[in-house]
């Protein structure tokens, strides 16, 4: 691939990534809970959920939920009911370790694959996701080449800058609670969490008919 369109596809992918999302939103809320050793257990999950992404769109999966109102419908419900879930969750915390990472196995390997599992679901479990790459990617693909080590190279960038950005809003949330705080995880837990049921809100009134969205 040309060093040109590689570019592009960088920045393109930033500026989608770094307008707030579910990820860099639990990114943000785990680095002001965790701090940046436990939330970059987070974004780990949800550099695993862009390969997943990426691949199912390679594979066409994008299109089938394109085309089938009744797939789409199924992984969109799920969506929803997963960020709602998140985000009363942390409006409901008292800005400590949130409730369902308590109620959890108080060993640190359940905990940590609580946060990874996390920020994985959140993302795959979000069809925009699958629409989004079926309909970005392939502007940046020769069909000319071969497909696999083009898709395979865009998916490094996209999980690399993907990471870059969700630590630092996980160094941002690590931060906040520093100057602020005892109350500053308390508000950024609120903040967060209403912020994922606006999102949850938006997929749930968003149509498959409505063409792609501008980011996953």
């Amino acid at each position: 691939m040309a060093d040109m369109t590689l570019l592009a596809f960088a920045v393109v992918a930033f500026i989608g990534i770094a307008t707030p999302g579910p990820t860099v939103l639990l990114a943000l809320a785990n680095g002001s809970r965790f701090r940046i050793r436990r939330a970059m257990i987070g974004m780990a999950g949800a550099v695993l959920s862009d390969f997943v992404l990426i691949g199912a769109a390679a594979l066409g999966l994008g299109a089938l939920l394109a085309a089938s109102e009744f797939w789409f419908g199924v992984v969109k419900w799920v969506g929803v009911c997963y960020l709602a879930f998140l985000g009363l969750m942390l409006l409901r915390s008292r800005g400590t370790l949130d409730g369902a990472l308590q109620s959890a196995d108080a060993s640190g390997a359940a905990s940590a694959r609580s946060i990874f599992l996390k920020s994985f679901l959140v993302a795959v479990t979000n069809p925009k996701g699958y629409l989004f790459f079926s309909a970005f990617l392939p502007q940046f693909i020769d069909p000319a080449a071969p497909q696999l080590q083009q898709y395979a190279a865009l998916a490094l960038i996209f999980a690399g800058i993907d990471f870059i950005v969700m630590f630092g809003y996980a160094l941002l949330g690590s931060q906040a609670v520093q100057l602020l705080r005892k109350s500053g995880a308390l508000w950024l837990d609120r903040i967060c969490g209403g912020a994922l049921l606006t999102l949850a809100a938006s997929l749930a009134l968003y149509r498959r008919a409505s063409a792609y969205p501008i980011g996953p």
